[in-house]
């Protein structure tokens, strides 16, 4: 058993708080700049470096946008009537991947759009540093204490002292191996790829599957033993496969 006391805030100044939480997510978008950058270098990206910052910028926006609303929109309605300002306190956790997913899309079509570059130029891309962000992302949950698994007596199984005495499932870390996992996967792919949009419908097939997987081992409400995440994530692998089918 691992007993889970990690204090999720690093620091604190008065009522300024730096979070472990918030800056993993920074380091997640410093890895998508360094994995672009480099793309670029070796010609799988045609992006200058005034363009590759304004890109970051529309990433950074539709992630916090489309994850922050999806997440109070189907996880936490009442916030916005209870205390509406916390839709904006990201460093506390709380952000949807679906509703990022959106975000991300909508951010890269319309960057494509300005600029006259074709969508799954960029998207194929992106899906490789966006993997290894979530793998990240997952390990911060781990350190916010949230998300957790269902209790269990495996010898693997975490305490989360700011929850109860219980030991349980550490689906957090569960979740990140297998976005570690597809990180690899999406790598060799890109690189390998002869058509365009090949490594974007792998990351959503993939994400699909390992989460509808991994979300087993997660402790949240569930209607016919299925949450409202795994379904989606089972609609992302129906879209994935349609969209292989059509190619």
């Amino acid at each position: 058993m691992f007993v889970n006391n990690i204090d999720p805030v690093l620091f604190r100044l008065g009522i300024f708080e730096i979070r472990y939480y918030g800056i993993i997510f920074a380091i997640g978008f410093i890895i998508a700049f360094f994995f672009l950058k480099n793309f670029i270098k070796k010609g799988k990206l045609d992006l200058n470096s005034k363009k590759l910052d304004d890109f970051i910028l529309y990433l950074i926006l539709g992630v916090v946008i489309g994850a922050r609303f999806f997440y109070f929109i189907f996880y936490d309605t009442s916030v916005f009537w209870t205390n509406p300002l916390e839709i904006f306190m990201v460093w506390k956790g709380g952000l949807s991947f679906h509703g990022g997913l959106i975000g991300i899309v909508a951010g890269v079509m319309y960057f494509g759009k300005k600029h006259k570059i074709k969508f799954f130029h960029l998207a194929d891309a992106v899906s490789v540093p966006a993997a290894l962000a979530l793998a990240f992302g997952r390990i911060a949950n781990f350190t916010n204490q949230e998300l957790v698994g269902p209790v269990t007596n495996l010898p693997w199984c975490v305490q989360y002292t700011a929850i109860d005495n219980l030991c349980r499932h550490p689906y957090q870390l569960y979740a990140s191996l297998s976005h570690f996992i597809m990180f690899g996967l999406l790598l060799y792919i890109f690189f390998r790829q002869k058509k365009a949009g090949t490594t974007f419908w792998s990351f959503v097939l993939l994400y699909g599957g390992f989460r509808f997987i991994t979300d087993f081992f997660r402790l949240e409400l569930k209607f016919f033993g299925i949450s409202t995440g795994q379904l989606l994530s089972l609609i992302m692998v129906i879209v994935a496969l349609i969209a292989w089918k059509k190619r």
